[in-house]
């Protein structure tokens, strides 16, 4: 870690982080591995907080009921946009619980409802089931059905990690196919792109950074994404068409360039696009805020970036 930048909290959770024992999550099963997460996530992220809704959801999909959580800052609201959040862990970890935090605060700084999808994980459910839930749900929100409570104008798509490809994957889908309402904007924070791994960041932040390159051939083997499908490697892909988007990368992360490229692709393909990057962090900081308090700003930076975002595109509407 002497090469490159790391900030002081990050490196006191590293160094926790990295003296435990015990096997790594990719030693462990799909069940191991996501109570180790959720057992983390107790630990390193902040508390829930005042919130007037919270307030669980069934949407029906195509495979069955997908649930998922309202949260709104607001008991009653007109009609505006919603964020549409998929939470990430490689599409084999990660929940309602433990994201939930997170929601809340953007609830609160964004002033809008945010709805967390609760899509299905693999290995029980391997590609492309988390892809064709996440469209389901949003195209269900989109529609402003009467169990939702809500009227949805539109969508800002949101999520990190495996979350930050099924932003990009189900903003695509409703770009060639559209919902009932569009997307105004989307913001991926540290998307998986594609499934290669050749990337310098990959090889720099290979150990030692929480996300690993064990953890990634982890994920990847137990969802088995197909790079010549545009759910499974976007990047591949044409952007053109795609809503403003905020990207949001972290230095010390194995995901880094890879999300670098996405903005360079986006900007190619004419999208106007923002770049945050969450200098001397981590993969996975925006749920870590506890243990790593500098997370909070980089959190509060990127939330009111994009408000200002949806302000810009609600006022051209």
């Amino acid at each position: 870690m002497s090469d490159h930048f790391v900030r002081p909290d990050v490196r006191a959770f590293l160094d926790f982080l990295n003296s435990q024992p015990g096997p790594k999550m990719h030693e462990l099963s799909a069940t191991e591995a996501r109570a180790m997460m959720a057992e983390m996530g107790a630990l390193a992220e902040e508390e829930l907080g005042a919130l007037a809704v919270v307030r669980d959801l069934s949407i029906p999909g195509p495979a069955g009921v997908i649930p998922a959580r309202l949260y709104d800052a607001r008991e009653g609201r007109g009609a505006g946009a919603v964020m549409v959040f998929y939470h990430g862990g490689g599409f084999v970890i990660g929940d309602l619980d433990i994201y939930g935090p997170y929601c809340a605060e953007v609830a609160r700084q964004l002033d809008i409802p945010v709805i967390s999808i609760d899509y299905r994980l693999a290995p029980e459910h391997r590609f492309p089931a988390a892809a064709v839930d996440c469209e389901a749900a949003t195209r269900w929100i989109a529609g402003s059905p009467a169990e939702l409570g809500l009227e949805v104008t539109g969508l800002v798509t949101s999520g990190d990690s495996a979350g930050g490809n099924l932003t990009i994957v189900t903003t695509m889908a409703l770009r060639d196919n559209p919902a009932a309402v569009p997307v105004l904007l989307q913001h991926p924070i540290y998307p998986v792109v594609t499934d290669s791994d050749d990337w310098p960041s990959m090889r720099d932040f290979a150990e030692g950074y929480l996300l690993t390159r064990d953890s990634m051939d982890y994920f990847h083997a137990a969802y088995q994404t197909e790079g010549d499908d545009y759910r499974g490697a976007p990047i591949k892909f044409a952007q053109q068409g795609m809503p403003p988007s905020l990207v949001t990368t972290t230095s010390l992360d194995p995901l880094r360039d890879q999300g670098l490229a996405y903005v360079e692709a986006l900007k190619a393909a004419g999208v106007t696009v923002q770049h945050r990057s969450a200098d001397g962090n981590i993969h996975g900081h925006i749920t870590l805020r506890r243990a790593i308090p500098s997370s909070k700003e980089d959190v509060a930076g990127n939330l009111s970036a994009l408000k200002a975002m949806l302000a810009e595109v609600m006022a051209d509407a």
